[in-house]
């Protein structure tokens, strides 16, 4: 397939990789383009900002998560050739696992894609001493995938003395570079940017640095970067057609996603992969609604910002009643972190008030004012329930809460250090943990999880 694709990446994180990716995207959106994106690694929030400007999913692409092959396959999956994609880096454009190997970094997607780099460089403060950090990378850059440069943070003036010496230097093309704009400012949280949805002019931020990037970077140049990637060959199919349920209209079991303000970090290939395995998704709010979707046979409770709704989310007595009652009757639940939270008796915000929650899980989650996890997690089961025996899951922890019972259901491994700790309550219709999964990393997973609300539906519903 002939994509015409490029990444935005960077030194570092804070160099300025979402605010130039949106306005790219919104940039060719405006010019007519069939765009499409992706984020590198598994960061949720970033993607909401690229939907938010092209109005369709994006979605998150990790070489740790899924390998060459499988990564490749979801990169080309339900494109056309007529999609420019546009992906965002993660950190520097070289920190993969553990910030030392170059699996799950920006470059070695860049690589297993064969996707041309647009290197942004956040130049403020900085004068000459922005071509050797230049040239660093081009000289690390092995493939030579780095195929243009944009100084972020820079004056006009500046930029009309430093471009022809970088250029003459370096032999690489400086496509222009971006203004320091004061007025527009995405906030950031512990768990990274605010979500889109709390920034109340998001639309009108996004098309004012639209038009700045118009201004003063040269988009043609960048289409033309995008132009020349090579084609990719498929390697093999990730999903294994004859292991699918052949479900149709009515008898496709439904699995309930919570969705809404508090319950909204999900990776869309996973909702894919249970669709491909024959659910049907339905949607609920845990803040709004009072009761669970009729006829749903499965809950699947996402990771959020609960904390910041607790209030809300512990006067909706009516919804906690619905999901502990489901519980009890034996609906299959998958729950990820804010989820799992949000399973819980309570939860002790940052100001030490107790709000109560569900109560499936007896203990209490509370703010520890630091980082309580970070990073990959390669996650297997001491007792067989949704997954082979043996085989593991990978995912990604973040979290600043802490519960006082995490789980003992499987065992957690850091991937860089082999450390290894005990997490997730799993049962044979249940699995509750801080770990965000990734489904494609093992789509046994996703696969049983459809048979398991199967099977609910068949006990709920005998024919």
């Amino acid at each position: 397939m002939k994509l015409n694709r490029i990444m935005i990446a960077a030194p570092g994180s804070g160099s300025g990789k979402t605010t130039i990716t949106c306005a790219l995207l919104k940039a060719l959106k405006n010019r007519g383009e069939q765009v499409v994106s992706y984020k590198c690694g598994p960061d949720y929030i970033d993607p909401m900002f690229h939907e938010k400007v092209i109005g369709i999913l994006s979605k998150n692409l990790d070489t740790f998560f899924t390998g060459e092959d499988v990564t490749r396959e979801l990169f080309l999956k339900n494109r056309t050739e007529k999609d420019v994609v546009v992906m965002e880096g993660v950190m520097g454009l070289f920190d993969g696992l553990g910030g030392i190997k170059e699996e799950g970094s920006s470059y070695h997607l860049a690589k297993v894609t064969e996707t041309p780099i647009i290197l942004v460089i956040d130049a403020k403060g900085m004068g000459r001493s922005v071509i050797p950090i230049i040239a660093g990378f081009l000289e690390y850059d092995k493939e030579h995938l780095i195929q243009g440069v944009v100084l972020n943070r820079m004056s006009k003036s500046y930029y009309e003395i430093i471009k022809p010496l970088i250029e003459d230097e370096l032999r690489i093309s400086v496509l222009g570079y971006f203004p320091d704009q004061k007025d527009i400012y995405i906030e950031s949280r512990h768990l990274g940017l605010v979500m889109p949805n709390e920034l109340a002019d998001i639309q009108k931020q996004l098309q004012v640095v639209s038009e700045e990037l118009e201004k003063t970077v040269d988009i043609e140049a960048i289409g033309h970067i995008a132009e020349q990637a090579k084609e990719l060959l498929l390697v093999q199919k990730l999903v294994n057609v004859n292991s699918c349920f052949n479900h149709k209209g009515s008898n496709r079991p439904v699995i309930a996603v919570a969705k809404d303000e508090a319950f909204c970090f999900y990776y869309e290939d996973n909702l894919f992969m249970l669709q491909e395995n024959g659910a049907k998704i339905t949607y609920f709010s845990p803040l709004h609604d009072t009761k669970l979707p009729e006829r749903c046979d499965a809950l699947l409770i996402g990771g959020g910002y609960p904390e910041l709704h607790a209030d809300e989310l512990s006067r909706n007595v009516s919804m906690r009643n619905a999901i502990n009652q489901a519980f009890k009757k034996g609906m299959p639940i998958v729950a990820e972190c804010g989820g799992f939270m949000y399973l819980h008796d309570a939860i002790t915000d940052k100001n030490g008030i107790s709000h109560t929650m569900v109560g499936i899980i007896p203990a209490t989650c509370s703010y520890k004012g630091k980082l309580v996890r970070f990073g990959y997690v390669e996650i297997r089961e001491k007792k067989s329930c949704f997954l082979p025996e043996g085989q593991l899951i990978k995912g990604h922890e973040f979290h600043y809460f802490d519960s006082t019972n995490n789980g003992e259901g499987c065992i957690a491994k850091k991937p860089t250090t082999g450390k290894e700790y005990s997490c997730v309550m799993a049962g044979e219709n249940y699995w509750m943990g801080f770990p965000h999964l990734y489904y494609p990393s093992n789509p046994f997973f996703a696969e049983r999880f459809v048979k398991k609300a199967e099977e609910y539906k068949k006990r709920k519903d005998p024919a």
